[in-house]
């Protein structure tokens, strides 16, 4: 089974070099990330009993950041502590997240490579980071169920997305791609947007418990991202289990 859909995979590819740039092409990510990196850390040390207080509270566990880019997630975790292995079905992304740790100091190990090339070869990990990558593949059930694999017993996936209804098609397409410029036209596809109640049905089906799931929304006022326990009606993100 393989889910890489290679048109969206070539569409990563053209954009690898901006990566780092947080005025460039992912600068929608760059801004969203400190609130990515707020639910990944607490979720993470919620599940495996951490103190993010103390100097690199995630030694000892091993992590996965699937369709990791330019190591914008994979990066901070690794200074948290982290073993990461950073994986891109698009290759061009991957010298480009090698040579950016190199320069910070940080060991990482970027594969190019898929999710289920990771899971034949009996690869194992506590926390799987499943971040704006399932709207980008071509059988999102399959990609879920390989995630699943990936995980140790009791290990943890975080997995976000954006919502499909009419909101999330003028603010992540209209917005987003026509209006403001942040991505290049057609980045997104809104009918392969995934609502929150159908993304907990794939997670169940791949046999993952679900226990908890928030929104991220944007101010306009204050320019930045926040935790939403109510408002999921675009950007959201997941934590589930393998019990």
């Amino acid at each position: 089974m393989n889910t890489v859909d290679p048109a969206e995979v070539a569409k990563f590819e053209a954009m690898a070099a901006e990566w780092w740039n947080p005025n460039g092409k992912f600068k929608p990510l760059h801004m969203l990330n400190p609130c990515r990196l707020d639910y990944i850390t607490g979720q993470i040390a919620a599940e495996f009993g951490r103190d993010l207080t103390q100097p690199q509270p995630f030694a000892g566990l091993r992590l996965l950041d699937i369709g990791c880019g330019g190591g914008l997630l994979s990066e901070p975790m690794a200074r948290l502590g982290a073993t990461v292995v950073g994986a891109d079905a698009a290759g061009r992304n991957i010298p480009v997240a090698q040579i950016h740790a190199e320069q910070q100091g940080l060991a990482i190990d970027y594969r190019h490579t898929t999710a289920e090339a990771l899971a034949e070869a009996g690869e194992e990990f506590d926390v799987v980071l499943n971040m704006e990558v399932v709207e980008h593949v071509a059988d999102p059930q399959g990609f879920i169920t390989t995630c699943r694999r990936l995980l140790k017993p009791g290990g943890l996936m975080i997995c976000s997305t954006l919502n499909r209804n009419p909101k999330s098609f003028m603010m992540a397409i209209v917005g987003a791609e026509y209006v403001m410029r942040w991505l290049p036209k057609g980045t997104h596809e809104w009918q392969k947007f995934i609502t929150p109640d159908e993304l907990y049905g794939l997670i169940r089906t791949a046999g993952l418990d679900p226990v908890d799931r928030k929104g991220m929304v944007f101010n306009p006022v204050s320019w930045s991202w926040s935790l939403s326990d109510r408002d999921l009606s675009v950007n959201y993100v997941t934590a589930s289990v393998k019990r």
